[in-house]
This record gives C-alpha cells, structure tokens and sequence, in this order.
C-alpha cells in the first residue's frame, strides 16, 4: 500500500516537471529556427552579385541644341499672345460666345428664311404655268428615244425626274429636297394638268421601281400622254 502511494506521489511530482521540459524544449527550438533563419537572411544581405541597394536615378539625355533653340524661339514668338489672353480674356470670352450666338442665328435664319419667302410669296394661280414648249419638245424626243428601245422604265422615269427640274427651275421655293412626285402631285399651287401628269408619272416610276414590274408600251404612253398634255405640246412630235 505504501508503494503504490509513493508511486502515484512520483507521478503526481514527474508531471508538471514534464509539461516544462517539453514548453522549454519548444522554446530553444523556436529560437534556434529563429536564429537559423536570422543567420541565413544575413548571408544572403551579404552576397555581392544581389542588388539591394536602389538604383539611382538616370540622368535624363538633354536635348539637342537645334531643339532647345526652337523652343526658345517659339517662347518668345508666343510670349506676348500668351500675356494677351492672360489679361483679356474676359473680353475673349465674350466674343466667343457671341460668335456662337452669331453662328446659331445664323442656321436658324437659314432654314426659316426659306419658309418665310415661301410664305409671303402668293402662290401662283392655277393655270398659270407651264414649261417651255421647246424645252418640253426636246424632252418629250429624248424619253421618245428610249421607248423606241423598249426601254419603256427609264423613258417614264426621265420624264418625272425632267419634270421635277422644270418646276424647281420656274418655281425655286416651291419644292423642297424631301418632295416626292406624290407630294409635287398634290401641290395646290401647280395647275390642275401637272397634277395629274405627276400622279400618272409617280405611279408608272413606282410600279417599275419598287413593285419592279417592267412598264408596258400602254403604261409607257399613258405617263407620255400627261405630260404632253401638261406641257400643252402635241402628242403626234415623236410619239412612240
């Protein structure tokens, strides 16, 4: 009985003792791995071929003379603009703005000023103009030319696009460039025969070039007949 107490005392003793050994054991090894990697890092701070050091900073090349020379010159040509502006620009930026003031004005005018003109201008009566006979005549043998071809689209097509010439020329604010041959057809200042030559000739172009179906000699003299008509020149000068 004795003995097994003497042996747990021991245990009892030998334990804490144990637990600090092995703490202080853990404790040197740290510090000689510590101390290794200590050592180790000053060997390498100590090789000569590793830079550590930064590198000073490189001299920049100085131009050459031609160039510094330039922009002395250029300094002292655009010296006394630079003191202009500096002192005056507030004056500066009042012309600037109206400039574009000026500048807006003007697009604005240039687009109502049209309209305007087209608005006092009292549209002409029906029945008051027609083209020239002998400009009509020199047409009318042109498209004539073509459909003696069989080319009966392009006559049609010539015809509606040398009308349209016709009118700008005799009329220049009439038309505007987004005009179509249906708008011009419908315009209340043209005589009531170049309406309806227009909407004959818009739908005989239209059918060929949209609907692309080849006009037929009758579509060819139908668009023929409005016109000369319009134009007051006989139908017998060339007809096809």
């Amino acid at each position: 009985m004795q003995a097994a107490q003497g042996r747990a005392s021991k245990q009892v003793v030998t334990g804490p003792a144990t637990a600090a050994a092995t703490a202080t054991a853990t404790a040197n090894a740290a510090a000689d791995a510590a101390e290794s990697g200590e050592r180790a890092w000053r060997a390498a701070r100590g090789l000569a071929d590793i830079q550590y050091a930064p590198l000073p900073p490189r001299a920049p090349t100085p131009p050459p003379d031609w160039l510094v020379a330039l922009m002395k010159w250029l300094s002292k040509l655009f010296e006394p603009l630079g003191r202009l502006l500096g002192k005056g620009w507030g004056t500066i930026e009042i012309l600037l703005l109206v400039a574009a003031a000026g500048g807006a004005l003007w697009i604005l005018a240039s687009f109502l000023l049209p309209l305007w003109r087209q608005r006092g201008r009292a549209p002409p009566p029906p029945g008051d103009w027609t083209p020239d006979a002998g400009e009509a005549a020199i047409l009318l043998a042109d498209a004539d030319a073509l459909a003696a071809q069989g080319r009966f689209d392009e006559a049609a097509h010539l015809l509606l696009r040398r009308s349209v010439q016709q009118i700008a020329q005799a009329q220049p604010t009439l038309l505007a460039p987004s005009d179509t041959a249906r708008d011009i057809a419908a315009m209340a200042a043209l005589p009531a025969n170049a309406r309806a030559a227009f909407a004959t000739m818009a739908g005989a172009v239209e059918r060929a070039l949209y609907a692309l179906r080849p006009l037929a000699r009758e579509d060819w003299s139908a668009a023929r007949e409005a016109y000369a008509a319009f134009a007051r020149v006989g139908l017998q000068a060339g007809a096809a």
